[in-house]
């Protein structure tokens, strides 16, 4: 009876803590846009930017995606920055850590405490100038905020599509994690950009002359040959 009872006893203690995990309280506290050095924060009351598709994303806890579409010839920086908090109710909000896993190629990126006692995350990502570090890593916890950028040269006839995901499961390729040590909880923040369009130039008035007069050549070729069977 007394190895049931200790069995009984240690199932408790994992379902509990079981449980403990999976009701982790996550929520957004900030969050901006950078598109061009023109800085927007919808949690403050700003409007979201033209061009952002929010549809797939919870501004509540924070998780999701914001797709954003941007055309124009030319050099462009968009960025995003966020500030979630892991229990914060339950173990505060400076029990964090961060860490950069994988190659970061094409967008600069950086975590840190957000700005409120000497973190220059926010002052660079105003900027456009991310510095790719960590401030935050296992050791040092503290509040942690994030955030990626890219900065691109986009030609005339192309459209830049950039995609930031925000998840409790882990991507692949590059990405940033927020842990929570106490609550044993993550948050991954990835990327990516794709250039579309392509869109073919319109033929010059001389260069439609010539092709229309190649097309009747070639129609009035086809009925001789027809016409000699």
């Amino acid at each position: 009876m007394k190895k049931i009872g200790l069995i009984l006893l240690i199932i408790g203690f994992v379902v509990a803590g079981a449980t403990s995990v999976s009701a982790a309280t996550i929520g957004l506290y900030d969050l901006e846009f950078n598109i061009d050095g023109i800085l927007s924060n919808p949690i403050s009351g700003d409007p979201v930017p033209a061009g952002v598709d929010d549809s797939g994303f919870n501004y509540t806890n924070g998780l999701g995606m914001l797709t954003i579409a941007l055309s124009g010839g030319g050099s462009h920086f968009v960025g995003l920055f966020v500030d979630h908090e892991i229990d914060e109710a339950t173990n505060t909000y400076f029990n964090e850590n961060g860490a950069a896993i994988g190659t970061a190629a094409g967008q600069s990126w950086e975590i840190d405490e957000p700005g409120y006692l000497g973190g220059d995350i926010y002052t660079n990502f105003s900027n456009s100038a991310l510095d790719n570090s960590n401030n935050v890593p296992a050791g040092s916890e503290d509040d942690v905020s994030m955030a990626l950028g890219w900065d691109f040269i986009l030609d005339t006839d192309k459209t830049a599509v950039i995609d930031f995901m925000i998840s409790t499961t882990a991507p692949g390729g590059f990405y940033l994690n927020q842990k929570d040590p106490d609550s044993l909880v993550d948050i991954y923040f990835s990327s990516t950009l794709d250039l579309e369009g392509d869109v073919p130039p319109i033929p010059e008035p001389a260069t439609l002359l010539l092709l229309g007069t190649g097309l009747v050549g070639l129609c009035a070729s086809q009925r001789k040959k027809l016409f000699k069977k």
